[in-house]
């Protein structure tokens, strides 16, 4: 079933800005989760449409026992590591053996928070408005128990900015905004998402491009007095490119990075693309968003300046 999608936007929209009113709710750090539960049991199914029962058991048992028979819902399936969330355990659901999940499963359960209710009773409510779907969608989750949960809404835009904040050190990335009197639209992207950056410091292991006119800066930070890449930035602007290039120095041979980087995220995938590694002497500070995995930036950084008064020792540490 496909599913409703979101487009990122810069700001908080006001709190009339969509039709109806916006609807303000966390956006979670996970994945994506249609729960349909029917006569012959529950599946859970991925956006992309894959089947993530054999996966998620925990979340398939709590669905059979706790949603009546025709329901469908939308939501987010998480993975709690102490006080935040973690969505390198997730990955590790979709990677490990069937033999090895019994135990993935016992010492990392996984959580279910729903957002939307597309069927109802064996019917179809993706036509009607937000919140008589949310209304539904309650109803559904009064009696719930974890791992199943209701995600928090807000009509309030300061509730909401306040969220951003308050959440962010757990993981959540932002906000997702919706419209009180929206339809449920499979495949269209008419919900809105803002994602929660903060700055940060990091340390210039190199870059993409030349040392002359570098176009994005590699990140790196100390594990155990190793420098480990840790993300790459958006491209950088003229001028951006022009203060990064002033400070940068070739690397000598110790420099533990290799020569290439792959161009996917995490700096992984089959392509890979030329990396020049300079001395780890300079410092950036870059804007980031919440999504980490053991440290490491999922999404692409955005360089805001060199911090000239700060040393490789001055940043954070793996």
């Amino acid at each position: 079933m496909p599913v409703a999608l979101s487009k990122a936007v810069a700001e908080v929209p006001a709190a009339d800005a969509l039709p109806g009113g916006c609807v303000y709710e966390p956006k979670w750090d996970g994945f994506r989760m249609v729960i349909v539960r029917e006569a012959s049991g529950t599946a859970l199914w991925s956006r992309q449409g894959k089947d993530l029962t054999a996966r998620f058991p925990d979340i398939a048992r709590a669905a059979t026992g706790q949603l009546p028979v025709g329901a469908v819902v939308d939501g987010e399936v998480v993975i709690w590591a102490g006080d935040r969330l973690d969505f390198g355990l997730l990955q590790r659901r979709l990677l490990t053996g069937l033999r090895g999940l019994p135990a993935l499963v016992r010492a990392n359960p996984a959580s279910f928070v729903a957002f939307d209710v597309l069927v109802d009773a064996h019917r179809n409510v993706r036509r009607l408005p937000l919140t008589q779907r949310r209304r539904r969608l309650e109803g559904l989750a009064a009696g719930w128990s974890p791992p199943m949960q209701l995600c928090p809404q807000t009509t309030d835009r300061d509730e909401a900015v306040s969220w951003m904040a308050d959440f962010r050190p757990a993981g959540v990335e932002g906000l997702v905004v919706k419209a009180a009197g929206g339809a449920y639209l499979p495949g269209r992207r008419d919900w809105l998402k803002v994602k929660s950056r903060e700055t940060t410091e990091v340390v210039v292991g190199g870059v993409i491009g030349s040392l002359a006119r570098p176009s994005q800066l590699v990140a790196g930070r100390y594990r155990d007095g190793e420098l480990r890449v840790v993300g790459r930035s958006t491209p950088l602007n003229r001028a951006q490119a022009a203060e990064l290039a002033a400070v940068l120095v070739p690397a000598g041979e110790e420099h533990p990075w290799p020569e290439r980087i792959g161009s996917g995220a995490f700096g992984g995938g089959r392509l890979s693309v030329p990396m020049v590694r300079v001395a780890p002497t300079a410092v950036a500070e870059v804007s980031a968003d919440a999504a980490l995995t053991a440290g490491v930036f999922r999404h692409p950084l955005r360089f805001v300046r060199l911090r000239p008064d700060l040393s490789p020792s001055d940043v954070p540490t793996l």
